[in-house]
């Protein structure tokens, strides 16, 4: 009799998987990286993928197949990227660092300009301008024609740009 649940002989199976191929993905990862520390991230990324489609990979003939087939695509997904022109170095460049009490300024700043506002003109520009939506999507989360939507938003705008709570940020004092 077996203690064992199917969920658990699957999670074994792939750690000895990954134990038993981990050097020879690694090899693969920097051939196709040239750089150890972005073969490490590539295979890793790689073997996250294989676990969410583990239970259809089981049979050892396509298991490598899929496994190389899988990295490949992940380093291929990371080159179309922008980010894949990043490389790890050892000397951090410096940077200035913000003053954490600013960022929490602009925000009580800001909350309380938006707190001045009547609900509808609120949800607006929230809608509009933090949430990214369209004249028509804003209409439709206001329940409300696509004039009237703008309508709202420009009276909201107009508020805020009188709003004292937002004159040190809308003069770039921040």
């Amino acid at each position: 009799m077996c203690d064992a649940l199917p969920g658990d002989v699957g999670e074994r199976e792939f750690e000895s998987y990954v134990a038993s191929q981990w050097r020879p993905l690694l090899r693969a990862g920097w051939l196709l990286t040239g750089n150890w520390a972005a073969a490490e991230d590539l295979v890793q990324s790689a073997l996250a993928r294989v676990w969410a489609h583990w239970a259809r990979v089981r049979s050892v003939a396509e298991r490598d197949a899929y496994v190389r087939r899988m990295l490949t695509n992940q380093f291929l997904e990371q080159q179309r990227r922008r980010s894949s022109t990043e490389l790890p170095s050892d000397a951090l460049p410096e940077s200035p660092t913000s003053d954490a009490t600013t960022d929490v300024d602009r925000r009580l700043s800001l909350t309380r300009a938006l707190d001045e506002l009547p609900p509808q003109q609120r949800a607006a520009v929230v809608l509009r301008y933090f949430q990214d939506q369209s004249l028509e999507q804003t209409a439709a989360a206001l329940g409300c024609s696509i004039g009237t939507a703008k309508s709202q938003t420009s009276r909201a705008l107009a508020k805020l740009r009188r709003s004292t709570h937002l004159d040190a940020l809308l003069q770039g004092n921040y």
